[in-house]
């Protein structure tokens, strides 16, 4: 199967020198529009069997930032990695059986094995972290346990190094979209802040309180409010493991209330103290403390009590491409090292996604530089056309109709509604698939197309140190991309 999709791509370059004419002059008209002076733009598309030429080429070669399109990488290595169905584990141990009383004289272990899921209802099948708490809790009362005299621990061994990605902008740290990772992921690692109503201009916002309670957690509020504003544009400052949490920026004027989200400072120590706490409801003191280890215990003589399965792979694809949710992206980039072998860190998840690109002929190390698996860095760096390939590479994958559905289409109200006017007032959603792309001064779109006789064409577009917010970038893209959708296709 390899083999037969490097001769497709080997094929696909060796006759891709000569652009067609028609899209290319096209394409390059539409980069003289205002909104790219300054800024710098690369990207190609080409028939997705790899026996014909190029449709256009502008800047294939120049390493651009992809933002949230290096998803695209890291999705397509976690399906040929683990296969559509894989599912990811977190355990329940208990470290002795209980005596005759039902006292437990000893502890209880959650042992994380990075899924992303747990205890978020964000992937269809998934339950609640609160549902997930009372299921273990049940479980330690159904093995016969009245009493828990030692400790809860929270086992986070299975990572290691910095939970965030050291490229991160300290301005994203704190916020949800940003949240650190964990062995154990819980509640998608976030909290909701809920401000106080204040329907007048430029006043304070008071935090009202959160959902759920994070145990010891102290927020400072410098956030006001703008009635000229209708969005969120506040900001929440903090670190991972650091209880003391400050917000700035401004929230809309409301008469009921508003809310953001921001990033729990530690997942599994929440999820620890969630256990407690639904063990407590069930009747079942615990007399120890709740904390993490870093420190892998010896699970051999223990009794695992319950193996808690996340939704299948495919699923949590769909969100990552889908809805761009940066926390599963990282999720399933530390999954390769945890599959290899290694610890689940930054550093062992991009050396292993840079492996599969290498062995399928995908990029080399001067065409991909790489510093996450979700593209939040903007110091991450791709050329368009390692992109190209991969996209390429995938249609022969046996999964690639779990990729191709995880990609929006253009009345996909996730991924950011980069297509929100297109071929308005005649859609052609089947024909469409993108997946998008946004960080400091970023536009990018990537994915497929069918042309005027319905063959696929793969096709990438990037735009890079755009100097303002003007849309006007996104409609050069939705006409690149209708430009596509009306090539003959000779």
């Amino acid at each position: 199967m390899y083999m037969k999709r490097f001769y497709a791509l080997l094929s696909f370059f060796l006759l891709g020198a000569a652009p067609a004419p028609d899209v290319q002059q096209f394409v390059e008209q539409q980069l003289q529009h205002p909104v790219l002076n300054g800024a710098w733009w690369g990207g190609l598309a080409a028939y997705t069997d790899g026996t014909r030429q190029e449709i256009f080429a502008v800047n294939a070669d120049r390493r651009l930032t992809p933002a949230s399109t290096l998803k695209l990488l890291t999705t397509a290595a976690a399906l040929e990695t683990f296969g559509p169905e894989h599912r990811f584990q977190t355990r329940l141990y208990a470290s002795a059986k209980p005596d005759e009383k039902g006292v437990l004289k000893g502890d209880l272990y959650l042992r994380g094995g990075g899924d992303p899921t747990l205890g978020s209802t964000r992937v269809p099948g998934a339950e609640t972290w609160q549902h997930v708490a009372k299921h273990w809790a049940k479980v330690v009362q159904k093995a016969g346990i009245s009493r828990v005299e030692g400790n809860i621990y929270a086992d986070v061994s299975a990572f290691e190094g910095p939970s965030i990605a050291p490229k991160v902008n300290w301005e994203n740290i704190g916020n949800y979209y940003a949240a650190p990772a964990s062995p154990l992921y819980f509640n998608d690692n976030l909290f909701t802040i809920h401000f106080k109503p204040q329907p007048f201009d430029a006043k304070p916002a008071e935090v009202s309180y959160t959902d759920p309670e994070v145990p010891g957690l102290t927020i400072k509020s410098f956030v006001t409010t703008d009635a000229k504003n209708r969005r969120d544009n506040a900001y929440a400052y903090g670190a991972p493991g650091q209880y003391e949490m400050e917000i700035y920026g401004t929230i809309p004027t409301h008469f009921t209330g508003f809310s953001i989200k921001a990033a729990l400072p530690d997942s599994a120590l929440f999820a620890a103290h969630a256990l407690r706490n639904a063990l407590r409801e069930t009747g079942i003191p615990v007399g120890g403390n709740t904390q993490t280890t870093e420190l892998e215990p010896d699970y051999a003589p223990m009794t695992l009590l319950d193996t808690y399965h996340s939704p299948q792979l495919k699923d949590i694809v769909l969100i990552v491409n889908k809805r761009s949710f940066n926390l599963y992206a990282d999720a399933l980039l530390r999954q390769l090292a945890l599959h290899a072998g290694k610890k689940g860190s930054v550093q062992n998840g991009l050396a292993e996604l840079e492996k599969f690109l290498r062995k399928n002929k995908l990029a080399n190390s001067e065409e991909a530089v790489l510093y996450d698996g979700s593209g939040l860095a903007r110091d991450n760096l791709l050329t368009p056309r390692v992109l190209l390939r991969t996209l390429t590479f995938m249609t022969q994958s046996p999964y690639f109709k779990y990729y191709y559905d995880s990609l929006a289409t253009p009345n996909d109200r996730g991924d950011l509604l980069l297509l929100r006017y297109f071929l308005k007032p005649r859609h052609q959603i089947q024909d469409v698939r993108v997946k998008g792309g946004t960080v400091d001064g970023v536009k990018t779109v990537a994915g497929y197309v069918k042309d005027a006789n319905g063959q696929p064409v793969a096709f990438v577009l990037m735009a890079n140190n755009l100097a303002s917010k003007d849309e006007a970038i996104l409609r050069i893209h939705e006409n690149i991309i209708k430009q596509l959708l009306q090539y003959p296709g000779n």
